[in-house]
């Protein structure tokens, strides 16, 4: 009897399973309130968490089977720590993907640790140690790199243009929520805002998988080689759209 208490001291806690259920209602709530107020970044995680459960553990696996996925998923590095450390930023060459990045986030006056803390805002489970969860840690942590790499801007439009490219790349239906709400909100109008958001959609489908990157490499390389590397077309219906009339648009 003694032995059994012992033994039953010594099994592990079990930890709770991160959900890849869908909940619609919440994640249309939690749109209409991004809607009604583009700054309420909280929103754009309380729809994914809503929505991008099933996607993201696909995209665990998917990496599992790329070239440098395993030793990728193994280390399982937090790149958010990793874009906090400024003398590694200091030391990415101009000209870089990652020079780009830094320029982007000083100018912005953003950095990965805030966009983290609004993250662990509500209910999620971003910060549990479960592959799924790490998973969906580094795809929040390379959003603004996307920025980078697509050209988009963070006005309105550039960030739905963005959570399009997004949707192509990850199939997660959150990024599609979000896509779908701005398009409601731009028909119409003098600029062609709808066609520069499905263009941002088919830009993200024709590029690379960009999840698979080594991010820590891909920081270091020129920016247009990189571009080119990846099959990163250019954003032409965006960029025709003059900056002064692109922020009309939910941010994310």
């Amino acid at each position: 009897m003694a032995m059994a208490d012992v033994t039953a001291d010594f099994r592990p806690t079990p930890t709770r399973l991160v959900s890849t259920k869908m909940d619609w209602g919440h994640a249309i709530r939690s749109l209409q309130r991004l809607l009604a107020d583009k700054e309420d970044t909280r929103q754009v995680f309380e729809i994914m968490r809503a929505l991008n459960g099933a996607s993201t553990a696909k995209g665990y696996q998917r990496l599992l089977t790329t070239v440098e996925g395993g030793r990728i998923a193994y280390e399982r590095e937090e790149f958010a720590q990793k874009l906090m450390d400024d003398a590694w930023l200091d030391s990415l060459p101009e000209g870089s993907v990652g020079a780009a990045y830094r320029n982007f986030i000083r100018s912005e006056n953003l950095s990965a640790e805030g966009l983290a803390m609004v993250s662990r805002e509500g209910a999620g489970a971003i910060e549990d140690a479960h592959p799924y969860a790490w998973f969906g840690r580094r795809t929040r942590d390379v959003h603004d790199i996307w920025h980078i790499l697509s050209g988009y801007h963070r006005d309105g439009l550039g960030e739905a243009c963005l959570v399009a490219f997004s949707y192509a790349q990850t199939k997660g239906l959150g990024w599609a929520l979000i896509a779908l709400g701005a398009i409601s909100r731009t028909r119409g109008g003098k600029y062609p805002y709808v066609r520069a958001i499905l263009q941002g959609y088919r830009r993200g489908r024709a590029a690379k998988w960009l999840l698979g990157e080594d991010y820590e490499r891909l920081m270091a390389e020129p920016l247009e080689a990189a571009r080119k590397r990846l099959g990163i077309t250019p954003a032409t219906i965006y960029d025709s759209i003059p900056p002064e009339a692109r922020d009309v648009l939910p941010a994310a």
